[in-house]
């Protein structure tokens, strides 16, 4: 399920529009105007979007030709349908960053299962399904010749792996007028289990060169766009000093939900200034923070339970959001805790303290 965000008007305040394709989706209440409806169907999206000034998404997987039909009958769209069509296939993503010769890994471009054996020597590498992929889901870690039979049987990308330090995130924010303002740089530590990110640290525990690296990087990646938008760039710092792209969110990303108490301008709120036309907010980082994602539990699927959350209401500098999901099931992103600290250290014991007294469980009767 997804949710494609839209608001009404020249000025403010707007009308806000959800569509989504349950009523009873957490952000049916928070919008002016709800409209059950699949963001994935041609003519749900273009009847939804015909009577609305501005539109954006909060993922990728929208129906970009209607997006593109609505563009040409005069709609603003943020990011362009052209941005979204792109970054949504993982095979026109790579070759996005190809032709505008941004440092990403080596990759093939694979049809089928069986097409992998013409890549053994390509080994060890990251198969990603082109499309469809999201949460963890599409992509498969491959060491040797036997890993291959868990590979996609449709178009994928074939990723050479690189020998990563360190997995970074930096936010560009781009104006309708062509002003720019980056975030700072966070560091991500994944639950190689789930591909899903576990928790993360802000600003990341990088060297000034390779700061300066990343940041020229992830806005070359945005420039190149050409379109005013939100786009989070996920970037891989290896041991040998060398920083690669490793994919765009054109939205508002996980990586950033942190600034909501920890930055002067939040990822939300720098989203409401693009679509408004207005200044761009200051991205000081107001203290050091860290993010933990809660995530549903393994074995447990039904109404979510959040076991152990009064233990966190007594934490200083601790931040709960709920997402209002009623049901979990594993790896089901459900929430996530804010923690804002003095330095590293504090953040990493806080942020364990927290994974260890929290778990989103399924209700039992």
């Amino acid at each position: 399920m997804g949710r494609m965000l839209l608001q009404e008007g020249a000025n403010y305040p707007v009308e806000t529009w959800v569509m989504e394709n349950d009523s009873e989706c957490p952000a049916a209440h928070l919008c002016h105007h709800f409209v059950k409806g699949d963001i994935r169907n041609y003519e749900d999206v273009v009847a939804f979007g015909l009577h609305l000034d501005l539109i954006t998404i909060e993922i990728e997987s929208v129906n970009v030709d209607a997006l593109e039909h609505l563009e040409g009958l005069g709609k603003k769209i943020i990011p362009r349908p052209a941005v979204l069509r792109t970054i949504k296939n993982k095979i026109l993503q790579k070759e996005f960053y190809k032709s505008l010769s941004i440092p990403s890994p080596d990759f093939v471009v694979t049809q089928t299962r069986s097409g992998l054996d013409n890549f053994k020597d390509f080994l060890p590498a990251v198969h990603k399904i082109a499309e469809g992929g999201y949460d963890g889901r599409g992509v498969q870690l491959m060491h040797t010749v036997a890993d291959f039979n868990k590979g996609f049987d449709a178009p994928s990308v074939l990723e050479k792996m690189v020998d990563i330090q360190t997995e970074i995130a930096i936010t560009v924010a781009i104006g309708q007028d062509g002003s720019m303002a980056i975030f700072p740089a966070v560091e991500m530590v994944v639950n190689n289990q789930l591909n899903l990110l576990d928790f993360q640290l802000c600003p990341a525990n990088i060297d000034e060169k390779t700061r300066w690296k990343a940041e020229a990087m992830a806005l070359q990646v945005a420039k190149g766009f050409g379109s005013p938008g939100l786009y989070a760039v996920e970037m891989l710092v290896c041991r040998d000093g060398k920083v690669w792209v490793n994919e765009t969110a054109p939205r508002v990303h996980n990586s950033g939900h942190h600034t909501i108490e920890a930055h002067i301008t939040s990822q939300y709120d720098m989203l409401w200034r693009i679509m408004l036309n207005y200044p761009l907010g200051a991205v000081t980082m107001i203290k050091p923070s860290a993010l933990v994602n809660l995530i549903g539990e393994p074995g447990h699927s039904g109404e979510a339970c959040y076991k152990g959350l009064v233990n966190l209401l007594g934490m200083e500098n601790v931040y709960i959001h709920i997402y209002g999901k009623t049901q979990t099931k594993p790896g089901r992103k459900m929430g996530h805790v804010t923690i804002l600290g003095n330095d590293r250290v504090e953040l990493m014991m806080k942020s364990r303290q927290v994974k260890e007294l929290i778990a989103v469980e399924a209700l039992t009767k």
